[in-house]
């Protein structure tokens, strides 16, 4: 073990560490935007209304917004895996 492999470990866990608290609290508000996507769109069938798509909506933009910023933060969180990896492939 030295302390290159020492190093890696350290900040692709610190990474790892830091994806995760980015993209959960974004992820959890896109599952609730969704949730309530798809209950607007269950109302709207029951009421016998059809739901037309006449562009974006401030809730489709907010959950790109979202999405965006949980793919940033896996990409982060992937780097530390493969950071943690190469730590114990270095010699």
């Amino acid at each position: 073990m030295t302390l290159v492999n020492i190093v890696l470990w350290v900040v692709g866990v610190a990474l790892i560490a830091i994806g995760w608290r980015r993209g959960r609290g974004p992820w959890n508000r896109y599952q609730a935007l969704r949730e309530q996507d798809a209950n607007a769109a269950r109302y709207g069938a029951w009421r016998g209304g059809v739901r037309t798509s006449e562009g974006m909506t401030g809730a489709s933009v907010a959950m790109a917004m979202l999405r965006r910023q949980v793919q940033i933060a896996a990409v982060i969180a992937v780097i530390g895996i493969a950071l943690v990896v190469v730590g114990f492939a270095v010699r």
